[in-house]
């Protein structure tokens, strides 16, 4: 598993959860085609890792009442309305309910633009548990330390790493709440082979380009698409119109947490020429997500997935695995796929509550189960395979 100080933020613990990625809790398979029901919000549609956003439902009325009314009566007491929302939403029995401050909600809305706060290090665990690098943005602040990919972290402020989820590393990288701006220190400790240093890395304001490009040898495209937000279905669209050779594309997905439904319905698109991409059910009733016409569907396609594919990069897989568009190779998704609706509370807040649940075209459900690659392959091992794939494909 691996992840980065881009798209992780921690969250306070709700309901006993641990930390929980900034896409997985407000960007993933967004409500399709509707305005956002917050008061003073754009039009724009998303949602967090298979938090599908929906116009408001009446299907959970009572909930959102309930939650609702404890935020104004904590704050007409002097109280906080957060953990007053907080306490509703976890006797909802809601599994992935949430409750955002108004600060921490306008970062995720940023971060919706490729925006973020960190070091610029991405990240995995190895199997003896050890932290290693695995990627370091240019012109960050690691860049600018010399800090190079295969280098370990073994510590963050002095807490050591070895054995901790990814997640929670780069939670540490962020900081907490308070600290996760631009201008703050973190400390980290560091190996290189036989050496080891300290170093003090000051955060700061950095953009992504979620999709890069590379051609592999034969002549494969491999598109890489580390998170849907605005802009990355055009990126992906293009990347196809672009790539030069019949040799075929490589879409990969692995450690793709979610983004906005609507750009994630863009980049099916690329693929496919019109027709149905998902399903979701708000309120009892069921709405379609549908492709554009004129994609490429000549050419033979993998997808990449693992365990960190969450939600709306599930709904793209799903999509092309049903529809006969891709061979997909890797290991299980992560099984993301409910509908959730946000309401804002009566101090800016913002609340979650989950109102249904999203569909493949084949009808599959994929909140608790995933999505079952074609072909089984972990590591670098998937792209060898998928490399395998093509070439018997184009024949």
């Amino acid at each position: 598993m691996s992840g980065r100080d881009l798209f992780c933020q921690p969250r306070r613990a709700r309901r006993g959860a641990t930390l929980t990625l900034v896409f997985a809790s407000v960007l993933v398979a967004g409500a399709a085609t509707g305005s956002l029901p917050l008061a003073g919000r754009g039009p724009d549609v998303h949602g967090g890792p298979g938090a599908t956003r929906a116009a408001a439902p009446a299907a959970r009325h009572d909930e959102v009442t309930e939650v609702t009314e404890a935020a104004a009566d904590a704050l007409a007491e002097g109280k906080s309305a957060v953990e007053a929302a907080e306490r509703a939403v976890s006797r909802s029995g809601d599994r992935w309910g949430s409750v955002y401050t108004e600060g921490e909600f306008a970062e995720f809305e940023e971060a919706l633009d490729g925006a973020y706060t960190g070091v610029g290090l991405s990240a995995r665990r190895e199997r003896d548990g050890r932290i290693e690098v695995t990627e370091v943005s240019t012109g960050s602040p690691a860049d600018g330390a010399g800090i190079r990919v295969g280098d370990r972290i073994v510590s963050i402020d002095g807490k050591r790493v070895a054995g901790l989820p990814v997640t929670e590393v780069v939670a540490l990288l962020r900081g907490a709440p308070q600290d996760a701006h631009a201008g703050t220190a973190v400390r980290l400790g560091l190996e290189r082979g036989p050496r080891a240093w300290q170093q003090t890395l000051r955060r700061a304001r950095l953009s992504t380009d979620p999709v890069t490009v590379r051609e592999l040898p034969g002549g494969v495209t491999l598109i890489k698409v580390t998170a849907f937000t605005r802009g990355t279905g055009d990126f992906v669209r293009d990347a196809v119109r672009d790539a030069r050779s019949d040799a075929g594309l490589v879409l990969d997905l692995r450690g793709n947490s979610g983004g906005l439904v609507s750009e994630a319905v863009t980049a099916a698109s690329a693929f496919l020429d019109g027709g149905l991409v998902a399903t979701y059910d708000v309120d009892g009733r069921q709405r379609a997500l549908h492709a554009e016409s004129g994609g490429d569907t000549a050419r033979p396609l993998v997808a990449l997935v693992d365990g960190g594919t969450m939600s709306a990069a599930e709904l793209v897989t799903g999509a092309l695995q049903d529809r006969s568009r891709a061979v997909v190779v890797g290991s299980r998704t992560f099984g993301k796929g409910s509908v959730q609706m946000p309401t804002e509370l009566p101090d800016g807040s913002v609340a979650e509550l989950t109102v249904g649940h999203y569909r493949t075209p084949a009808g599959r459900a994929v909140d608790g189960k995933g999505i079952t690659p074609d072909l089984e392959a972990d590591g670098d091992a998937a792209l060898d395979r998928a490399g395998t794939v093509l070439t018997g494909l184009g024949r």
